[in-house]
């Protein structure tokens, strides 16, 4: 029996739920930049003659409390969530890499700088500091954005360098130093592409995490702000309808689990293709 759930947990991902994934997510992305240059409905604009209106050739998802287009607002919101997400992941990767290399490869001083600002932001959860640093930066997607930064640019630097750690005692590292290869070339050249693999799979993981957080911080109020879509706050924008058309609620939240379960796929596929440990996925 024991040896039956290790090799479900052991089983590699098939290449197709990689596939699907990626490619799901690509089309949401285009899909919701066709929708931002080619509007058919003003996301903004209210009309409260069409409020609440059932679904129709005008209105595929009907309206709501506002009389606004539900499917516009919808995709639209989609170019906002999974895009703060990209954006935040993405200044986390530019900080944590470089954070990571340099306190793995140099060490000393360095190194235990770096180690006690790590344990003080991993002293509580990333969503309690989340909410505290957005508390603190006042609400707004920006200032949501960068107190995500804040949080996970750690994970990134603590991965990258216990990698650097690893790989630095190896002999065509040591190699290099004793041809005088420079540390920044040795970081670029020999250090850097072993970390890429784990990397891409902690953020492609991290991507669904990310989406979670800005979205259930904008839905009690940190994140966007009232008129912008975003599917978290069109989530709060919906609640007191929920009895009287609870499909106000049920298309974001739909959405939010669907993208979240897309780039977890795409994780899955990406940590058995770089045979990646699971002890990253937190």
């Amino acid at each position: 029996m024991k040896g039956l759930s290790m090799h479900l947990f052991n089983e590699k991902k098939p290449v197709w739920q990689g596939i699907i994934g990626l490619l799901s997510i690509v089309f949401i992305i285009l899909v919701s930049i066709y929708t931002f240059y080619f509007l058919k409905h003003d996301p903004t604009l209210t009309n409260l003659d069409e409020r609440l209106q059932e679904v129709s050739f005008q209105h595929p998802l009907g309206t709501d409390h506002l009389g606004r287009d539900v499917l516009t607002r919808l995709l639209l919101g989609g170019i906002q969530t999974i895009g703060y997400s990209s954006l935040a992941l993405i200044v986390a990767l530019l900080i944590g890499i470089p954070f990571g290399l340099i306190s793995g490869y140099k060490r000393g001083l360095v190194d235990r700088i770096f180690m006690r600002i790590a344990d003080g932001f991993l002293a509580f959860p990333d969503t309690i500091v989340a909410i505290v640093l957005s508390g603190l930066l006042g609400p707004g997607i920006g200032n949501l954005v960068l107190a995500i930064v804040l949080v996970k640019w750690v994970s990134y630097a603590r991965l990258v360098r216990s990698t650097v750690l690893s790989e630095s005692q190896k002999d065509y590292v040591l190699v290099a130093k004793i041809n005088g290869l420079s540390s920044i070339k040795i970081m670029q050249k020999h250090l850097f592409p072993h970390i890429v693999g784990n990397v891409l799979v902690l953020a492609s993981l991290d991507l669904g995490k990310i989406i979670l957080l800005i979205s259930s911080l904008s839905y009690i109020g940190l994140g966007a702000q009232p008129p912008t879509p975003e599917w978290g706050a069109m989530l709060n924008d919906s609640r007191p309808y929920f009895e009287s058309k609870p499909e106000l609620m049920i298309y974001p939240g739909l959405a939010i689990v669907i993208v979240v379960l897309l780039t977890n796929m795409l994780g899955d596929y990406l940590r058995d293709h770089f045979d990646v440990k699971k002890e990253i996925r937190k």
